[in-house]
């Protein structure tokens, strides 16, 4: 039986509505938003803001467990536990490991997708192995090596063709024939963990990549002389840039001039987690290498650097908006539209649109998370 959601704000696609009622039709899909209230039943969310479900595009691990540890079953509990940082869709993202391993991870994925209990697996995003080692961070420079288009159809026959994104260091050889011919497969491709140029930047952009990994982190800084990496993501007019706003890997400050340059609808807010979100502090592994995690951080026993993050997407959102950068429909806008467009799957979630799967969030006027529905029902409760 169809209901309808009342409450104080409506973040629809294209507009913010006070009050009003929107229609969740009985085979869990969204229906008509109105400023009339309806017959029929209603749930009341008074005092309350309602927005689409976040979609994060680029997490590696959650609950003690890392995609790349290639068990289903932990898959499913991350999937699970996604709802509680108000993450309705999501793209497991592997790390830079051998072909082989990759394979089977594609493998897994492909062949149990569409069973996911929990936030929708919507696809894959392949953080390598194609970078350079300048700016490695956690990624193991072993597996290394330039694009290769033959090895990406094998992952992506695996995958079943799940695989939206792929992030590739520009400067290495054979970078935009393979952004070329990857892009137009209708893949994401994404640009970090890289020293390149400016220049080498631009050629991959012209090429067809669309995204910038988690920009300002792994990735050549911008001078006045030497726009490098920062600059390209900068300046670009269409492509999208990640963002992690954990308040550790970006000083706000620079969060702020970054989405102030580019606007929400090009900013995609990330998490970068690693297996230890929603874990306590202590010692984990992400990849091959040894990581502690302590003071909200997770960074490597080897050099300190930092190692992914423990960030969960919901407190993101909530960080922009505290910190008065964003507004909470444009802080939400970053998690959930802009990120779903960066991965091509933007037809399929991150917005409020009728006969769309009703996964969407309710929140508190100060942006905390209250509840999280999933095609209709609601799964979560704070």
């Amino acid at each position: 039986m169809s209901y309808y959601i009342h409450s104080d704000k409506f973040f629809l696609d294209n507009t913010t509505e006070n009050g009003g009622y929107l229609e969740i039709t009985d085979d869990g899909k969204f229906g008509a938003y109105t400023r009339v209230k309806p017959t029929g039943k209603i749930v009341d969310y008074s005092g309350r803001y309602v927005s689409p479900g976040l979609v994060d595009t680029h997490i590696h691990g959650l609950l003690g467990h890392d995609v790349m540890d290639n068990d289903w079953d932990k898959i499913q509990e991350m999937s699970a536990g996604l709802l509680q940082a108000g993450v309705t869709s999501w793209l497991p993202t592997t790390l830079t490991a051998s072909a082989d391993q990759l394979d089977a991870v594609c493998k897994t994925i492909g062949d149990n997708y569409q069973d996911a209990k929990g936030a929708k697996i919507q696809g894959i995003y392949f953080e390598g192995p194609f970078f350079t080692t300048e700016h490695k961070g956690a990624q193991n420079p072993k597996y290394f090596g330039d694009p290769n288009v033959e090895t990406f159809k094998r992952w992506q026959e695996s995958a079943k063709g799940l695989i939206k994104k792929i992030a590739i260091a520009p400067e290495r050889d054979g970078a935009v024939a393979f952004t070329k011919a990857v892009s137009q497969m209708g893949v994401s491709v994404a640009l970090g963990h890289s020293d390149a140029t400016f220049e080498q930047a631009r050629a991959s952009v012209e090429a067809g990549a669309t995204v910038f990994t988690h920009t300002f982190n792994g990735m050549s800084g911008l001078s006045h002389h030497a726009p490098g990496m920062v600059g390209a993501a900068m300046s670009m007019h269409n492509v999208i840039d990640e963002l992690i706003c954990d308040g550790h890997h970006v000083e706000p400050a620079a969060a702020r001039i970054l989405i102030e340059d580019k606007r929400p609808d090009h900013v995609a807010l990330i998490t970068d987690c690693m297996r230890a979100g929603l874990m306590p502090d202590g010692d984990y592994v992400l990849g091959e290498f040894p990581v502690y995690v302590a003071d909200g951080m997770a960074r490597l026993k080897d050099g300190d650097s930092l190692a992914g993050s423990v960030l969960q997407l919901k407190q993101a959102v909530q960080n922009v908006v505290n910190w008065n950068i964003s507004t909470p429909e444009q802080a939400v806008e970053m998690a959930s539209k802009t990120a779903a467009i960066s991965s091509k799957i933007g037809n399929q979630c991150g917005s409020i649109l009728p006969d769309r799967d009703a996964d969407f969030l309710i929140w508190s006027h100060d942006m905390d998370l209250k509840e999280t529905y999933l095609d209709g029902k609601s799964r979560y409760q704070a």
